[in-house]
């Protein structure tokens, strides 16, 4: 069967290669588009739509199509099957979106199997993209997120710390780089605490957390229903009350914070965008998805989406709307641009994006509106998962 479905995807790219150019080229978004995490979905729906409001809807004369696919939860056999369609029965040139890391994972080898250039525009574990040559990644790491705030906390002299993750790669990875750098710096990791990826109440960890009395808890959710029930189990447990202080990696998300109002004021995140970003790159951006998707709010998760579009106009352009994968690749190797985010570049040999990471508190603007305002920078960021000194810059 694998045979079989190696040599549907080879002759449907070989079928295409000699085309000289495509009037359309055709590119795939995988994206949550129900289910649980459709708010994100929809994020990077209206974040593409903004994208091409702005930067127009064709690249060197050939108009860019976009093909939406539905994958509401983790589900690597059916993200397989859907980056298969892509390639074999839509044709396209380009696949992104993949919010979780095991779909990301089942999608790497039709990548590298179809030299199909694969932009990633969330799932985060360091090692994603080792499993295919074809693949980058336009969101970031937790390993490059995780460190800056180790490095945040020792200079806060923080020196007691619980950390709570999620039990799946993001998890382990934004735990280890946390970790290994704060044990570095002189800090001290009382317990480290897993928990199950499905589970929905953390009043039972954030209690435990309380009786170990640490200086603060560092947090990893994966987003969605049960980040926001991390955020109202720290609340409910007492722990600010108690002077155990929160950092974690975005668990204060904009779609959740008028939910959670005041209670959320304070609380730490190390990330690597804000909408309250101060550029006229991301003022025009967040604008621009007001005017086209008033209903929608965006987060660090539409950023992916969006540097990703640009990713994927940049190898579009640098082949002429040819079916040429590995040329597309090289074109962005090394790449440096200015994002809505800030300055980013694409590092040459692991195909990681290099980025800054701001330090974000929960404030309220001159309207009195909840945002995550950036105070601090660690500037252009590896991801430090995949570098042995796990040192920052």
């Amino acid at each position: 069967m694998k045979s079989l479905i190696a040599a549907g995807i080879f002759a449907a790219a070989s079928a295409l290669a000699s085309a000289v150019q495509a009037d359309t080229v055709k590119v795939g978004v995988i994206a949550p588009l129900s289910g649980p995490y459709s708010t994100n979905g929809k994020m990077w729906e209206a974040t593409v739509k903004a994208f091409q409001k702005i930067h127009g809807t064709a690249v060197a004369g050939h108009t860019v199509e976009i093909v939406w696919k539905d994958l509401a939860d983790i589900n690597p056999a059916q993200a397989r099957a859907l980056a298969q369609e892509l390639v074999i029965k839509d044709q396209v040139q380009y696949i992104g979106g993949l919010y979780f890391t095991p779909d990301a994972l089942a999608v790497a080898a039709i990548s590298q199997e179809a030299k199909v250039p694969t932009v990633i525009f969330n799932a985060a574990t360091s090692s994603i993209l080792d499993k295919s040559d074809f693949l980058l990644r336009t969101s970031y790491t937790l390993p490059q997120v995780s460190v800056p705030a180790a490095k945040y906390a020792l200079a806060e002299k923080v020196k007691t710390v619980v950390t709570m993750v999620s039990d799946y790669g993001p998890g382990l990875d934004s735990e280890n780089a946390f970790v290994k750098s704060f044990q570095a710096g002189g800090g001290k990791v009382v317990e480290q605490i897993r928990v199950p990826l499905k589970t929905t109440d953390f009043g039972p960890f954030m209690q435990k957390i309380k009786t170990v009395k640490p200086d603060a808890v560092f947090v990893f959710g994966p987003g969605g229903p049960p980040t926001y029930a991390i955020i109202k189990a720290y609340t409910e447990a007492g722990l600010k009350e108690a002077g155990i202080r929160f950092i974690g990696t975005g668990e204060t998300s904009e779609v959740d914070l008028p939910g959670f109002g005041d209670v959320a004021l304070g609380l730490e995140t190390a990330l690597h965008y804000s909408p309250a970003h101060a550029s006229a790159k991301n003022e025009l951006f967040i604008k621009t998805v007001a005017e086209l998707t008033p209903n929608v709010i965006v987060n660090a998760v539409s950023i992916g989406a969006y540097d990703g579009m640009t990713v994927i106009y940049r190898m579009i352009e640098a082949t002429a709307g040819k079916r040429d994968g590995a040329r597309a690749l090289e074109s962005v190797k090394g790449w440096q641009w200015e994002s809505p985010r800030g300055p980013v570049k694409i590092d040459a040999a692991s195909r990681e994006l290099v980025q800054n990471v701001y330090m974000r508190v929960v404030d309220k603007d001159a309207a009195g509106k909840l945002r995550n305002r950036e105070f601090k920078t660690f500037e252009m960021q590896p991801d430090h998962g995949r570098s042995a000194a796990l040192q920052a810059k």
